[in-house]
């Protein structure tokens, strides 16, 4: 099956040559560049540990993150999650890859999960999409399956940290055998962390002996 690419960019319309994006919209895609706590990615004036993480490291040891959450992107990530365009996985992927692929390769690629009942709802889930071509790029097996969102928590959107906290508590299960493994945990934007804590928590009771976070964007 061929994938006919528009002939209009996602974000301002303007004319392209079967692209997904024009070259001005490309050029203002806010790609993460600055020095970052290397653990939670918030900046951090020389790339060191925060204060955060030194006070209360999270269960999750590193984060990649491609992306800072702002204009355009944020647009670029509603219109995908949202509005199911699946034409914007790569733009949405490859930048993630390519960041992904100068650090240690991990044994498992693992989506956050969605709850079934909103899965059923959205129809497809926006990080197991994201997933799949990292997967195949940097030949990571997926483990799109090894873990289950057992509770349909209420939107993180708004609440403060120690609330976000404990609307995720319990949100997980995992049956899977993880001993010695490293895992990589994808997701599509980190605000607070709280979510990727909660399954990093999951994840190292099971076994993990390191969990990475790669998520598309960063919330600063």
């Amino acid at each position: 099956m061929h994938t006919i690419l528009p002939h209009h960019c996602a974000l301002c319309g303007a004319g392209t040559l079967n692209r997904l994006l024009c070259a001005g919209c490309d050029a203002d895609l806010s790609h993460y560049r600055a020095p970052a706590c290397p653990i939670c990615a918030l900046p951090t004036p020389a790339g060191q540990v925060c204060g955060a993480c030194l006070q209360r490291p999270p269960a999750f040891d590193r984060t990649l993150a491609a992306f800072s959450y702002h204009f355009p992107l944020d647009r670029l990530l509603h219109a995908f999650k949202y509005s199911g365009n699946l034409a914007l996985i790569e733009i949405l992927a490859k930048p993630l890859a390519q960041l992904a692929a100068d650090h240690p390769k991990p044994d498992l690629l693992l989506p956050m999960p969605l709850h079934p009942g909103r899965l059923k709802e959205r129809g497809f889930n926006q990080s197991l999409e994201i997933a799949k071509p990292i997967s195949r790029w940097l030949d990571i097996p997926l483990a799109a399956d090894a873990c289950q969102r057992t509770r349909d928590t209420p939107s993180q959107t708004g609440l403060k940290w120690k609330e976000r906290r404990s609307n995720v508590r319990g949100a997980f299960a995992c049956d899977l055998d993880l001993c010695g493994k490293k895992i990589a945990v994808l997701d599509d934007v980190m605000t607070t962390g709280a979510t990727l804590n909660e399954i990093s928590r999951i994840l190292k009771n099971r076994g993990a002996s390191e969990v990475s976070a790669w998520v598309v964007a960063r919330t600063l």
